[in-house]
């Protein structure tokens, strides 16, 4: 379709209001031509929230009768970046009134096809175009999924382009539904990928992400609006009227319109998602980490939390994974807060994980090998899935897949400290045993699907990513049973996840127990768990290109910039700064403090092993974003609960709505607060390399070196906290950095001690060894 008929037909279609813009400045037009992209600058007048009218300029100005109108564009190239152009544009109202009025900009796309990927960061992932269920969170599943390996892959309600040919679809977000302010596609036909970035906010408020598509499919529209002004607003696996409201306008009024479009070359959608990765800060800017709370001040507040929430119920005795006595087994904690505790190293808390670990084996392992997902304090297990064909209990994949990933790492962290003794035969035995259920089901079923069944070991519903982990603790196990038959299922199902759900859909999901089959996180960032597992104990460095693709993925869910939040709301009054929250998921409209769960050391495992800056930043940010979610009283209080406590809710969005923006919710969840203990222990807080001078800093310290020569580095370290830091360092040569580190590696970082407003200098010489000066 030429450019002169894609106008016309999107007259038609009902996408554009008027052709003349082709009489606009062309810098923009030309520079979309590969994609038969056209751009118009509007004027959008409503009743509450449907759209009266939208005019388009012609030119500079536009004149609608009751109002004129000017419109000021400023185009810039980017500077090293032919494949980018910066835009503002300028709304004015010269003369007249302007009621319930909103300005948006435009793009339209001709030769549009479904095929196409369409992503917002952490909301839209393949255009949601999948069948959808429900009106609600959680929503249960029809029967068609159970048993059946050939259901579509489902998700919740959420904003979407029609999964049926011959519908139009409309996607109606804004800026805060989003992780970046951004909307993207790759071009199936072409192999062309755009990237459309903007900011938050105008002095309107936030602004609105809206992806239209015709009923024929052929053709779309990408615009953002100041303000944003939706019908409905996407909640937690439903809608909600929005209450967005379009600003009167007077004479003299002005506000502007700030983005920045990417066209470029992409091969597939890891071409899309890596390039995503690189520009994603480029128009909201460096966010701002602030250093308010030492890693090691916080281990020390959570593990007092975890170790006084050690309990002896009629079924075992275990450290509590949730806000009541019932145990949950992986996903949110149930054998992963007992690691940061071994990790202490203390008589104490090394017989209460072994109590724990006495109780999973006991009380929780199916015939199958298969694990159930939790039990109740008084011994009734439970089920993670109703299941309407079986009066067997489901179990997730995720919570088996975590489970095999954790046995393993305690028995490698027992062993790192000399306690191998305590890893009793029953606790080897099943881990053996899980390991096998895994190896067993991908054998019959070629995947390890969503949930199963712990007795039989049957698939009881197929799909999703929800085995991102299991790769990663198959690698463990195969390594400490001596078993390398299955490393090969552990290499078979990573490249089979990586190639059916990352190359060609673009996104991984499932893996929640409280979502469809919906693209989130954690199944992310458990995938690049996977990967990098795979690097570890092959050594094959392809394994280190997905991981990069896949890390590009994860970057998509975590905040890029510093949200503004409503001065009022409890985040705005503490003036947080959340670059690194996570969000959840597409139907989980939240962000939170951390990965759920896990540190993210396998960011850092990639920055050693590539040298790219990026994955160090973003699990630096992830850091202190949590940081800022950890209540500390008096002055920085965000659960009203124990000191260190911590919740899974940053909400910039108002899926919950309005009035839930930039408010916590005043209790505590135990998987962000074992994610940030992890943090604490598996990231180091001050990284070297010696030979190259280079230094990345992820504790709440701020370093510098301070001189070099050929014997040692000296460095800086200055503590600005209020709280004394013990301050881990791992230093090293760039040769060193890339042999992968081994999964304990924390238990051999020297610590140094930092305490408030302390500035001390240490030395570094060649081969790691740090001195205090």
């Amino acid at each position: 379709m030429g450019r002169a008929k894609l106008l016309l037909a999107l007259v038609s279609a009902g996408l554009a209001s008027s052709f003349t813009n082709a009489q606009l400045p062309e810098s923009v037009n030309k520079f979309l031509e590969p994609l038969n992209g056209i751009v118009q600058y509007n004027i959008e007048t409503f009743s509450g929230t449907d759209l009266v009218s939208r005019r388009t300029f012609p030119g500079n100005q536009l004149n609608t009768g009751s109002a004129v109108w000017a419109l000021n564009l400023v185009t810039k190239p980017v500077p090293g970046q032919p494949d980018a152009i910066d835009v503002t544009a300028g709304f004015t109202l010269q003369k007249g009134q302007a009621t319930a009025t909103a300005v948006s900009i435009s793009i339209d796309f001709g030769q549009w096809s479904r095929t196409n990927y369409v992503m917002v960061p952490a909301v839209v992932y393949n255009g949601n175009r999948y069948r959808s269920i429900g009106n609600g969170y959680n929503p249960p599943y029809p029967k068609d999924m159970f048993y059946n390996p050939q259901a579509p892959l489902t998700i919740s309600n959420n904003p979407r382009l029609s999964v049926e040919e011959g519908k139009p679809a409309v996607i109606e977000l804004q800026t805060g539904n989003a992780a970046t302010p951004a909307m993207c596609f790759l071009a199936a036909t072409t192999k062309k990928g755009f990237i459309l970035l903007t900011e938050q906010q105008t002095k309107f408020g936030n602004s609105g992400l809206t992806i239209s598509e015709n009923a024929a499919q052929d053709s779309s529209r990408f615009a953002v609006s100041a303000p944003a002004v939706r019908k409905l607003a996407p909640g937690f696996g439903d809608f909600h009227k929005s209450g967005d409201k379009a600003p009167d306008w007077n004479a003299g009024d002005a506000v502007s319109i700030h983005f920045r479009l990417y066209v470029f070359n992409a091969q597939n959608i890891p071409a899309l998602l890596v390039k995503f990765n690189q520009v994603r800060k480029q128009v909201t800017g460096p966010n701002q980490p602030r250093n308010q709370l030492p890693m090691s001040k916080y281990l020390q507040l959570a593990t007092t939390i975890c170790s006084n929430n050690f309990v002896t119920v009629p079924v075992g005795s275990y450290y509590l994974p949730e806000n009541n006595k019932d145990f949950q087994l992986g996903w949110v904690s149930g054998m992963m807060n007992s690691y940061p505790m071994l990790a202490l190293n203390n008589e104490t808390e090394r017989k209460r994980v072994a109590a724990e670990l006495d109780f999973v084996v006991a009380k929780l392992q199916g015939k199958s090998g298969y694990f159930y997902g939790g039990i109740k304090a008084e011994g009734e297990l439970r089920g993670d899935k109703p299941n309407p064909y079986s009066v067997q209990l489901t179990a997730m994949v995720r919570k088996n897949s975590d489970a095999l990933l954790w046995f393993m790492k305690h028995f490698l962290l027992f062993k790192e400290q000399g306690h191998q003794e305590m890893i009793k035969v029953e606790w080897e035995e099943a881990a053996r045993r899980l390991a096998m259920a895994f190896v067993n089901t991908w054998k019959k079923y070629g995947e390890f699907g969503q949930y199963i069944e712990p007795e039989t070991g049957e698939v009881a519903v197929f799909n999703s990513t929800a085995g991102a982990i299991a790769p990663a603790g198959l690698a463990i196990a195969a390594d400490y049973f001596k078993q390398p038959a299955w490393l090969q299922v552990a290499r078979d199902a990573a490249n089979y996840y990586y190639n059916r759900d990352v190359v060609k859909q673009g996104l991984t999901g499932g893996d929640c127990g409280d979502i469809s089959q919906d693209a989130n996180s954690e199944s992310a960032y458990g995938f690049l768990e996977s990967l990098m597992a795979m690097y570890y104990y092959t050594g094959d460095k392809s394994w280190l290109q997905k991981a990069e693709v896949q890390a590009a993925l994860c970057a998509t869910w975590a905040l890029s910039y510093d949200p503004v939040f409503p001065p009022n709301s409890e985040i705005g009054k503490l003036q947080c700064k959340m670059a690194g929250a996570v969000w959840a998921s597409i139907q989980n409209k939240h962000a939170a403090p951390g990965i759920c769960t896990a540190s993210g050391d396998y960011l850092f495992r990639l920055y050693r092993a590539t040298g790219n800056a990026l994955y160090a930043e973003l699990i630096r940010d992830i850091q202190h974003a949590h940081a800022e979610a950890v209540n500390r009283p008096p002055g920085h209080i965000t659960t009203n609960n124990l000191p260190g406590s911590s919740m899974e809710r940053i909400q910039p969005s108002d899926a919950e709505g309005k009035g839930s923006i930039g408010n916590f919710i005043n209790t505590r969840n135990s998987w962000t607060e074992t994610n940030g203990m992890l943090m604490a222990l598996e990231l180091p807080g001050i990284y070297v390399q010696t030979d190259k001078k280079k230094l990345v800093v992820f504790d709440h310290v701020e370093v510098r070196v301070i001189k070099s020569d050929n014997k040692q580095l000296t460095i800086e370290i200055k503590n600005p906290t209020a709280y004394d830091a013990n301050v881990a360092v791992f230093a090293e040569t760039g040769a060193q950095a890339q042999k992968p580190l081994p999964y304990t590696a924390f238990v051999q970082w020297p610590k140094v001690g930092v305490k408030a407003g302390e500035t001390k200098l240490i030395g570094i010489n060649t081969k790691g060894k740090v001195v205090i000066q």
